[in-house]
């Protein structure tokens, strides 16, 4: 039993039109499920992925109508997009000049090249050369050439202030494994990297460590949570009896029709969630119109009217 890699990350947005832009328009980013928060279906729930929502590949939002977020810790801090190539982070630095994108100069971090960038709320996102590993599918309709798009989620980055118990429930609880550290900066925190199943940037956690930060509040830029994939339904439900025997406080199984959820607090504030590489998001809609039109889990089709009626268009 074992976690295999970044599943998603769903973040925090108040503007779900400017949103959508951003992500299919200046990232190339296809719009693999428009749908609605499952708790919350007055908020629209939109992921972006590959060309085929390859599993580990979807950066996703949860439109609330809520202020910017107060940067801090107990966070996640910043999130890497994978790309592949010295000359596709040169395209990019080009795009995010001509397109005024802010941006910062490409930098060696953790041994490989990166480009830290935000989106137009201030969610702090990075793209990195993968040195061509990890999964990803080409998208034929995207505004980005084929050979600079971007291949999925890199390495999640989060900030605590004390990485002890942090460490216990990656190690012994996920059972990741710690594999090296490095400094956010010249003068910046230590950076301390756990990897899962075979490794490989599309399957790190890094934990900065920020003792002297305030605690960070959520809103529009924040992340909401990470999801860790597992492959299969009885190596997830192994987790979730794993994580009762432990006695660690979780959702219980949770079945949200294109992957099945559990979810937990790590000791320093964070929402993990385990999810499951299937069914898919093409369990419900044919994979070549994925995200064209408002898809509902069966059991929120009967109240598609009212839910369509509470949400605005994501563009003209």
């Amino acid at each position: 039993m074992q976690l295999t890699g970044i599943h998603h990350l769903t973040a925090v947005s108040a503007n779900a039109a400017g949103n959508h832009d951003f992500y299919t328009r200046v990232l190339g980013m296809r719009l693999v499920k428009r749908t609605v928060n499952q708790d919350d279906t007055s908020a629209y729930h939109l992921f972006y992925g590959d060309g085929e929502a390859t599993p580990g590949s979807d950066i996703t939002f949860f439109e609330w109508p809520v202020p910017p977020e107060r940067r801090g810790t107990h966070s996640v801090i910043r999130t890497a997009l994978r790309v592949t190539g010295e000359a596709t982070i040169a395209w990019w630095v080009k795009r995010f000049a001509e397109l005024g994108i802010k941006h910062e100069a490409p930098a060696i971090r953790d041994g490989r090249l990166t480009l830290d960038f935000e989106d137009p709320e201030g969610q702090r996102l990075a793209l990195i050369d993968d040195g061509g590993k990890g999964a990803g599918k080409v998208w034929a309709k995207s505004p980005v050439p084929a050979e600079h798009q971007i291949r999925g989620l890199g390495p999640i980055t989060a900030s605590v202030p004390k990485l002890e118990m942090t460490d216990i429930v990656l190690t012994r609880v996920l059972e990741m494994r710690p594999v090296r550290t490095y400094r956010l900066g010249a003068e910046g925190p230590e950076v301390h990297v756990y990897e899962m199943g075979e490794g490989g940037p599309d399957a790190e956690y890094h934990v900065a460590v920020e003792p002297g930060l305030p605690e960070a509040r959520q809103g529009a830029g924040s992340v909401h949570h990470v999801a860790f994939r597992t492959p299969d339904k009885a190596q997830y439900n192994a987790w979730a009896e794993r994580l009762a025997g432990l006695r660690i406080p979780n959702s219980g199984p949770v079945d949200r029709f294109y992957f099945e959820s559990l979810y937990f607090r790590e000791p320093n504030g964070i929402l993990f969630e385990i999810a499951t590489d299937g069914p898919g998001f093409d369990a419900d809609e044919p994979m070549e119109v994925l995200g064209e039109k408002l898809a509902l889990p069966p059991f929120l089709e009967p109240k598609r009217a009212a839910i369509e009626k509470g949400l605005k268009p994501l563009s003209a």
